[in-house]
Protein backbone atom coordinates (compact mmCIF):
# COMPACT_ATOMS: atom_id res chain seq x y z
CA UNK A 1 0.00 0.00 0.00
CA UNK A 2 1.61 3.38 -1.38
CA UNK A 3 1.57 6.25 0.91
CA UNK A 4 -0.93 7.71 -2.08
CA UNK A 5 -3.92 5.33 -1.10
CA UNK A 6 -3.49 5.57 2.60
CA UNK A 7 -6.69 8.07 2.91
CA UNK A 8 -8.75 5.97 0.64
CA UNK A 9 -8.53 3.25 2.77
CA UNK A 10 -8.92 5.47 5.50
CA UNK A 11 -12.24 6.66 4.41
CA UNK A 12 -13.47 3.21 3.19
CA UNK A 13 -12.94 1.81 6.68
CA UNK A 14 -15.06 4.88 8.14
CA UNK A 15 -17.41 4.49 5.66
CA UNK A 16 -18.13 0.84 5.91
CA UNK A 17 -17.94 1.54 10.10
CA UNK A 18 -21.01 4.03 9.54
CA UNK A 19 -22.77 1.46 7.44
CA UNK A 20 -22.53 -1.65 9.97
CA UNK A 21 -22.71 0.65 13.05
CA UNK A 22 -26.42 1.61 11.23
CA UNK A 23 -27.04 -1.85 10.38
CA UNK A 24 -26.42 -2.70 14.28
CA UNK A 25 -28.75 0.29 15.25
CA UNK A 26 -32.06 -1.07 12.79
CA UNK A 27 -31.46 -4.42 12.08
CA UNK A 28 -30.02 -5.26 15.45
CA UNK A 29 -33.18 -3.63 17.17
CA UNK A 30 -35.05 -7.92 16.42
CA UNK A 31 -33.15 -8.94 18.83
CA UNK A 32 -34.16 -7.07 21.93
CA UNK A 33 -37.53 -7.81 20.50
CA UNK A 34 -37.49 -11.19 19.95
CA UNK A 35 -35.67 -12.09 23.21
CA UNK A 36 -38.30 -9.51 25.43
CA UNK A 37 -41.15 -11.67 23.39
CA UNK A 38 -40.10 -14.60 23.05
CA UNK A 39 -40.04 -16.22 26.01
CA UNK A 40 -43.37 -15.05 26.64
CA UNK A 41 -44.80 -16.12 23.49
CA UNK A 42 -43.26 -19.59 24.00
CA UNK A 43 -44.85 -19.70 27.53
CA UNK A 44 -48.43 -19.36 25.89
CA UNK A 45 -47.64 -21.95 23.44
CA UNK A 46 -45.68 -24.71 25.20
CA UNK A 47 -47.23 -27.63 26.31
CA UNK A 48 -44.09 -27.80 29.60
CA UNK A 49 -43.42 -24.70 30.85
CA UNK A 50 -39.88 -25.18 31.34
CA UNK A 51 -39.80 -25.00 27.58
CA UNK A 52 -40.84 -21.36 27.49
CA UNK A 53 -37.42 -20.35 26.47
CA UNK A 54 -37.17 -22.74 23.77
CA UNK A 55 -37.75 -20.14 21.20
CA UNK A 56 -34.80 -17.79 22.30
CA UNK A 57 -32.70 -21.19 21.77
CA UNK A 58 -33.66 -22.20 19.13
CA UNK A 59 -32.45 -18.74 17.45
CA UNK A 60 -29.23 -19.21 18.90
CA UNK A 61 -28.91 -22.95 17.87
CA UNK A 62 -29.79 -21.55 14.48
CA UNK A 63 -26.86 -18.94 14.70
CA UNK A 64 -24.66 -21.85 16.19
CA UNK A 65 -25.40 -23.81 13.02
CA UNK A 66 -25.13 -21.52 10.60
CA UNK A 67 -21.65 -19.26 11.40
CA UNK A 68 -19.21 -21.53 9.87
CA UNK A 69 -21.55 -21.86 6.48
CA UNK A 70 -22.00 -18.41 6.42
CA UNK A 71 -18.52 -17.45 7.75
CA UNK A 72 -17.32 -19.80 4.47
CA UNK A 73 -20.09 -18.05 2.38
CA UNK A 74 -18.54 -14.59 3.12
CA UNK A 75 -15.07 -15.63 2.40
CA UNK A 76 -15.89 -16.05 -1.27
CA UNK A 77 -19.14 -14.09 -2.15
CA UNK A 78 -17.92 -11.55 0.32
CA UNK A 79 -19.57 -9.67 3.41
CA UNK A 80 -22.40 -7.98 1.61
CA UNK A 81 -24.13 -11.06 -0.22
CA UNK A 82 -23.65 -12.37 3.57
CA UNK A 83 -25.36 -9.34 5.34
CA UNK A 84 -28.26 -9.48 2.79
CA UNK A 85 -28.88 -13.38 3.08
CA UNK A 86 -28.85 -13.24 7.20
CA UNK A 87 -31.36 -9.91 6.22
CA UNK A 88 -33.23 -12.28 4.58
CA UNK A 89 -33.52 -15.27 6.73
CA UNK A 90 -34.55 -13.24 9.62
CA UNK A 91 -37.93 -11.71 7.85
CA UNK A 92 -38.35 -15.83 7.14
CA UNK A 93 -37.97 -16.79 10.36
CA UNK A 94 -39.80 -13.75 11.53
CA UNK A 95 -43.01 -14.36 9.03
CA UNK A 96 -42.97 -18.32 10.25
CA UNK A 97 -43.21 -17.37 14.03
CA UNK A 98 -45.97 -15.20 12.97
CA UNK A 99 -47.96 -17.86 11.19
CA UNK A 100 -46.43 -19.99 14.18
CA UNK A 101 -48.85 -17.86 16.46
CA UNK A 102 -51.53 -17.16 14.03
CA UNK A 103 -51.83 -21.38 14.53
CA UNK A 104 -51.27 -21.60 17.82
CA UNK A 105 -48.67 -24.14 16.78
CA UNK A 106 -45.25 -24.33 18.67
CA UNK A 107 -43.46 -26.94 16.88
CA UNK A 108 -44.07 -24.14 13.53
CA UNK A 109 -42.74 -21.34 16.17
CA UNK A 110 -39.85 -23.04 16.50
CA UNK A 111 -39.08 -23.28 13.25
CA UNK A 112 -39.16 -19.40 12.67
CA UNK A 113 -36.97 -19.39 15.64
CA UNK A 114 -34.27 -21.91 14.22
CA UNK A 115 -34.37 -19.77 11.00
CA UNK A 116 -34.19 -16.40 12.32
CA UNK A 117 -30.58 -17.61 14.01
CA UNK A 118 -29.07 -17.34 10.63
CA UNK A 119 -30.06 -13.44 11.10
CA UNK A 120 -28.25 -13.59 14.65
CA UNK A 121 -25.25 -15.25 13.06
CA UNK A 122 -24.89 -12.44 10.48
CA UNK A 123 -24.91 -9.95 13.23
CA UNK A 124 -22.10 -11.86 14.95
CA UNK A 125 -19.94 -11.02 11.85
CA UNK A 126 -20.51 -7.09 11.46
CA UNK A 127 -17.98 -6.87 14.28
CA UNK A 128 -15.28 -9.03 12.02
CA UNK A 129 -16.79 -7.04 8.95
CA UNK A 130 -15.67 -3.46 10.39
CA UNK A 131 -11.98 -5.17 11.38
CA UNK A 132 -11.73 -5.75 7.73
CA UNK A 133 -10.47 -2.81 5.85
CA UNK A 134 -9.51 -0.47 9.25
CA UNK A 135 -5.97 -0.35 9.77
CA UNK A 136 -4.34 -2.00 13.04
CA UNK A 137 -4.64 1.37 15.23
CA UNK A 138 -7.95 1.69 14.22
CA UNK A 139 -9.46 -1.92 14.43
CA UNK A 140 -10.10 -1.81 18.62
CA UNK A 141 -12.23 1.41 17.81
CA UNK A 142 -13.64 0.75 14.73
CA UNK A 143 -15.27 -2.79 16.21
CA UNK A 144 -16.11 -0.71 19.40
CA UNK A 145 -18.10 1.46 17.14
CA UNK A 146 -20.09 -1.15 15.11
CA UNK A 147 -20.90 -2.30 18.51
CA UNK A 148 -22.20 0.79 19.39
CA UNK A 149 -25.13 0.98 17.38
CA UNK A 150 -26.71 -1.25 19.42
CA UNK A 151 -27.66 1.32 21.64
CA UNK A 152 -30.52 2.84 18.92
CA UNK A 153 -31.48 -0.89 18.60
CA UNK A 154 -31.80 -0.64 22.44
CA UNK A 155 -34.61 1.82 22.47
CA UNK A 156 -36.32 1.09 18.75
CA UNK A 157 -36.83 -2.46 19.59
CA UNK A 158 -38.18 -2.47 23.41
CA UNK A 159 -40.35 0.47 22.22
CA UNK A 160 -41.49 -1.71 19.34
CA UNK A 161 -42.18 -4.78 21.20
CA UNK A 162 -44.67 -2.12 23.69
CA UNK A 163 -46.33 -0.95 20.14
CA UNK A 164 -47.10 -3.81 18.67
CA UNK A 165 -47.03 -6.58 21.69
CA UNK A 166 -50.77 -6.48 21.37
CA UNK A 167 -51.68 -4.53 18.55
CA UNK A 168 -53.31 -7.67 17.21
CA UNK A 169 -56.10 -10.22 18.45
CA UNK A 170 -53.41 -12.63 18.70
CA UNK A 171 -50.63 -11.51 21.08
CA UNK A 172 -47.14 -11.09 19.96
CA UNK A 173 -47.95 -11.67 16.55
CA UNK A 174 -47.75 -7.69 15.44
CA UNK A 175 -44.32 -7.94 17.49
CA UNK A 176 -43.15 -10.54 14.87
CA UNK A 177 -44.64 -9.13 11.58
CA UNK A 178 -42.62 -5.40 12.47
CA UNK A 179 -39.69 -7.87 12.48
CA UNK A 180 -39.95 -8.96 9.33
CA UNK A 181 -40.40 -5.15 7.78
CA UNK A 182 -37.15 -4.20 10.16
CA UNK A 183 -35.29 -6.65 7.27
CA UNK A 184 -36.56 -5.37 4.67
CA UNK A 185 -36.01 -2.01 4.55
CA UNK A 186 -32.40 -3.15 6.60
CA UNK A 187 -30.82 -4.89 3.92
CA UNK A 188 -30.92 -1.77 1.68
CA UNK A 189 -28.21 -0.56 4.26
CA UNK A 190 -25.76 -3.53 2.80
CA UNK A 191 -25.70 -1.68 -0.92
CA UNK A 192 -23.61 1.18 0.13
CA UNK A 193 -20.88 -1.63 1.80
CA UNK A 194 -17.21 -1.32 -0.03
CA UNK A 195 -15.52 -4.33 1.33
CA UNK A 196 -13.74 -6.15 -1.20
CA UNK A 197 -14.51 -9.77 -1.93
CA UNK A 198 -11.56 -11.77 -0.73
CA UNK A 199 -9.07 -13.09 -3.66
CA UNK A 200 -9.60 -16.66 -4.99
CA UNK A 201 -6.07 -18.07 -3.14
CA UNK A 202 -3.40 -19.14 -5.76
CA UNK A 203 -1.92 -23.20 -5.91
CA UNK A 204 0.72 -21.76 -3.73
CA UNK A 205 -0.92 -19.28 -1.31
CA UNK A 206 -0.02 -20.07 2.64
CA UNK A 207 -2.70 -22.22 3.47
CA UNK A 208 -2.62 -21.04 7.36
CA UNK A 209 -2.92 -22.54 10.36
CA UNK A 210 -5.40 -25.95 10.65
CA UNK A 211 -8.59 -25.21 13.49
CA UNK A 212 -6.99 -27.52 15.84
CA UNK A 213 -3.66 -25.60 15.58
CA UNK A 214 -5.58 -22.23 15.45
CA UNK A 215 -8.34 -23.25 18.40
CA UNK A 216 -4.49 -24.61 20.68
CA UNK A 217 -2.98 -21.32 20.02
CA UNK A 218 -2.82 -20.10 23.67
CA UNK A 219 -3.90 -16.60 23.16
CA UNK A 220 -6.92 -17.55 20.53
CA UNK A 221 -8.19 -20.03 23.37
CA UNK A 222 -8.58 -17.99 25.68
CA UNK A 223 -9.81 -14.94 23.66
CA UNK A 224 -12.65 -17.76 22.52
CA UNK A 225 -13.03 -18.89 26.36
CA UNK A 226 -13.63 -15.15 27.51
CA UNK A 227 -16.10 -14.53 24.51
CA UNK A 228 -17.76 -17.77 25.09
CA UNK A 229 -18.57 -17.15 29.07
CA UNK A 230 -19.30 -13.10 28.20
CA UNK A 231 -22.25 -13.97 25.72
CA UNK A 232 -23.72 -17.39 27.91
CA UNK A 233 -23.86 -15.97 30.99
CA UNK A 234 -25.66 -12.76 29.18
CA UNK A 235 -27.85 -14.86 27.27
CA UNK A 236 -28.80 -16.63 30.20
CA UNK A 237 -29.41 -14.15 32.61
CA UNK A 238 -31.61 -11.62 29.80
CA UNK A 239 -33.33 -14.77 28.46
CA UNK A 240 -35.16 -15.27 32.00
CA UNK A 241 -35.37 -11.54 33.04
CA UNK A 242 -39.21 -11.15 31.08
CA UNK A 243 -40.32 -14.24 32.60
CA UNK A 244 -38.45 -13.47 36.37
CA UNK A 245 -40.05 -9.62 35.96
CA UNK A 246 -43.56 -11.33 35.23
CA UNK A 247 -43.41 -13.87 37.84
CA UNK A 248 -42.53 -11.96 40.35
CA UNK A 249 -45.25 -9.64 39.66
CA UNK A 250 -44.43 -7.13 37.25
CA UNK A 251 -45.80 -6.25 33.89
CA UNK A 252 -44.54 -6.45 30.09
CA UNK A 253 -43.84 -2.86 30.49
CA UNK A 254 -41.54 -3.27 33.10
CA UNK A 255 -39.78 -6.42 31.45
CA UNK A 256 -39.09 -4.20 27.90
CA UNK A 257 -38.02 -1.26 30.34
CA UNK A 258 -35.59 -3.78 32.25
CA UNK A 259 -34.16 -4.85 28.79
CA UNK A 260 -34.12 -1.26 26.95
CA UNK A 261 -31.72 -0.69 30.34
CA UNK A 262 -29.81 -3.61 29.90
CA UNK A 263 -29.24 -3.53 25.86
CA UNK A 264 -28.14 0.15 26.52
CA UNK A 265 -25.80 -0.82 29.31
CA UNK A 266 -24.38 -3.37 26.82
CA UNK A 267 -23.74 -1.04 23.80
CA UNK A 268 -22.97 2.71 25.42
CA UNK A 269 -19.69 1.84 27.10
CA UNK A 270 -18.60 0.97 22.89
CA UNK A 271 -17.75 4.43 22.77
CA UNK A 272 -14.66 4.39 24.93
CA UNK A 273 -14.25 0.54 25.14
CA UNK A 274 -11.58 0.61 21.78
CA UNK A 275 -9.99 3.73 23.54
CA UNK A 276 -9.73 1.72 27.07
CA UNK A 277 -8.03 -1.34 24.96
CA UNK A 278 -5.47 0.78 23.36
CA UNK A 279 -4.50 2.21 26.25
CA UNK A 280 -4.83 -0.42 29.02
CA UNK A 281 -4.62 -3.36 26.88
CA UNK A 282 -7.24 -5.35 26.02
CA UNK A 283 -6.68 -8.23 28.90
CA UNK A 284 -7.54 -5.84 31.71
CA UNK A 285 -10.46 -4.81 29.72
CA UNK A 286 -11.54 -8.47 29.23
CA UNK A 287 -10.89 -8.86 33.28
CA UNK A 288 -12.86 -5.72 34.24
CA UNK A 289 -15.67 -7.39 32.36
CA UNK A 290 -15.66 -10.43 34.14
CA UNK A 291 -15.87 -8.77 37.38
CA UNK A 292 -18.31 -6.96 36.50
CA UNK A 293 -20.27 -9.49 35.31
CA UNK A 294 -19.44 -10.82 38.72
CA UNK A 295 -21.31 -7.98 40.27
CA UNK A 296 -24.46 -8.21 38.31
CA UNK A 297 -24.98 -12.13 39.71
CA UNK A 298 -24.20 -10.70 43.21
CA UNK A 299 -26.89 -7.86 43.07
CA UNK A 300 -29.19 -10.08 41.29
CA UNK A 301 -29.22 -12.78 44.58
CA UNK A 302 -29.95 -9.66 46.54
CA UNK A 303 -33.21 -9.32 46.10
CA UNK A 304 -36.53 -9.03 43.12
CA UNK A 305 -37.53 -5.56 43.59
CA UNK A 306 -37.28 -3.91 40.48
CA UNK A 307 -34.42 -1.45 41.54
CA UNK A 308 -32.06 -5.36 41.87
CA UNK A 309 -33.67 -6.03 38.52
CA UNK A 310 -32.81 -3.13 36.66
CA UNK A 311 -29.16 -2.39 38.29
CA UNK A 312 -28.59 -6.01 37.41
CA UNK A 313 -29.76 -6.16 33.66
CA UNK A 314 -27.29 -2.82 33.80
CA UNK A 315 -24.12 -4.66 35.11
CA UNK A 316 -24.71 -7.73 32.70
CA UNK A 317 -24.42 -5.16 30.08
CA UNK A 318 -21.32 -3.46 31.04
CA UNK A 319 -19.59 -6.59 31.92
CA UNK A 320 -20.81 -8.33 28.70
CA UNK A 321 -19.62 -5.38 26.53
CA UNK A 322 -15.85 -5.37 28.42
CA UNK A 323 -15.80 -9.28 28.29
CA UNK A 324 -16.80 -9.65 24.18
CA UNK A 325 -15.57 -6.63 22.74
CA UNK A 326 -11.96 -7.57 24.31
CA UNK A 327 -12.26 -10.73 23.14
CA UNK A 328 -13.20 -10.22 19.95
CA UNK A 329 -10.28 -7.68 19.93
CA UNK A 330 -7.51 -9.86 21.35
CA UNK A 331 -9.45 -12.66 18.37
CA UNK A 332 -8.94 -10.51 15.63
CA UNK A 333 -5.30 -9.99 16.15
CA UNK A 334 -4.07 -13.51 16.59
CA UNK A 335 -4.94 -14.61 13.31
CA UNK A 336 -4.06 -14.01 9.84
CA UNK A 337 -6.31 -12.56 6.93
CA UNK A 338 -6.36 -15.99 4.86
CA UNK A 339 -7.24 -17.94 7.99
CA UNK A 340 -10.43 -15.44 8.63
CA UNK A 341 -13.10 -17.08 7.22
CA UNK A 342 -11.78 -20.40 9.17
CA UNK A 343 -11.17 -18.83 12.82
CA UNK A 344 -14.09 -16.54 12.36
CA UNK A 345 -16.29 -19.22 12.18
CA UNK A 346 -15.23 -21.95 14.67
CA UNK A 347 -15.40 -18.74 17.10
CA UNK A 348 -18.95 -18.23 16.37
CA UNK A 349 -19.45 -21.62 16.07
CA UNK A 350 -17.93 -22.40 19.66
CA UNK A 351 -19.51 -18.94 21.08
CA UNK A 352 -23.10 -19.84 19.97
CA UNK A 353 -22.57 -23.43 21.08
CA UNK A 354 -21.77 -22.00 24.35
CA UNK A 355 -24.89 -19.64 24.00
CA UNK A 356 -27.09 -22.11 23.18
CA UNK A 357 -26.43 -24.04 25.62
CA UNK A 358 -27.33 -21.35 27.92
CA UNK A 359 -30.29 -20.11 26.82
CA UNK A 360 -31.51 -24.05 26.68
CA UNK A 361 -30.68 -24.09 30.31
CA UNK A 362 -32.18 -20.73 30.95
CA UNK A 363 -35.95 -21.90 31.09
CA UNK A 364 -35.30 -25.05 33.10
CA UNK A 365 -33.61 -23.05 36.38
CA UNK A 366 -36.08 -19.94 35.73
CA UNK A 367 -39.43 -22.03 35.72
CA UNK A 368 -37.93 -25.46 37.11
CA UNK A 369 -35.80 -25.63 39.65
CA UNK A 370 -37.81 -24.12 42.76
CA UNK A 371 -41.30 -23.82 43.56
CA UNK A 372 -41.61 -19.84 42.27
CA UNK A 373 -39.82 -17.59 40.09
CA UNK A 374 -37.85 -15.56 42.92
CA UNK A 375 -36.45 -19.42 43.37
CA UNK A 376 -35.87 -19.95 40.20
CA UNK A 377 -33.99 -16.35 39.49
CA UNK A 378 -31.67 -17.12 41.99
CA UNK A 379 -30.43 -20.68 40.54
CA UNK A 380 -29.81 -19.07 36.91
CA UNK A 381 -27.68 -16.50 39.23
CA UNK A 382 -25.86 -18.81 40.94
CA UNK A 383 -25.29 -21.05 37.55
CA UNK A 384 -22.88 -17.80 36.76
CA UNK A 385 -20.03 -18.69 39.39
CA UNK A 386 -18.02 -21.93 37.64
CA UNK A 387 -17.80 -19.90 34.34
CA UNK A 388 -16.44 -17.09 35.40
CA UNK A 389 -14.13 -18.93 37.36
CA UNK A 390 -13.19 -20.65 33.90
CA UNK A 391 -12.93 -17.62 32.68
CA UNK A 392 -10.96 -16.15 34.90
CA UNK A 393 -8.50 -18.81 35.50
CA UNK A 394 -7.63 -18.82 31.47
CA UNK A 395 -7.08 -15.24 31.85
CA UNK A 396 -4.62 -15.12 34.34
CA UNK A 397 -3.08 -18.58 32.93
CA UNK A 398 -2.56 -16.66 29.41
CA UNK A 399 -0.96 -13.58 31.84
CA UNK A 400 1.33 -15.93 33.53
CA UNK A 401 2.59 -17.23 30.16
CA UNK A 402 5.82 -15.76 28.58
CA UNK A 403 5.67 -12.93 26.09
CA UNK A 404 6.96 -14.96 23.00
CA UNK A 405 3.71 -17.83 23.28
Amino acid sequence: MTDATLPYEHNRARRNVVVLTSAQAFLGAQMPMLFVVGGLAGQTLASNVCFATLPISLIVLGSMLAANPLSWFMQRAGRRAGFVLGAGAGATGAAIGAYGLYLASFPVFLLGSLITGIYMSAQGFYRFAAADTASDDFRPKAISYVMAGGLASAIIGPQLVKVTSQSMIIPFMGTYLAVVAVNLLGALLFFFLDIPRPPVPSEDAPKGRTRWELITTPRILVAVICAMVSYALMNLVMTSTPLAVVGCGFDEGNAADIVTGHVLAMYLPSFFTGHMIARFGVEKVVGIGLVILAAAGAVALQGVALENFFIALILLGVGWNFGFIGATTMLAGAHEPHERGRMQGLNDLLVFGGVTMASLSSGGLMNCSGGDAQTGWMSVNLAMIPFLALAGGALIWLAMRPADD
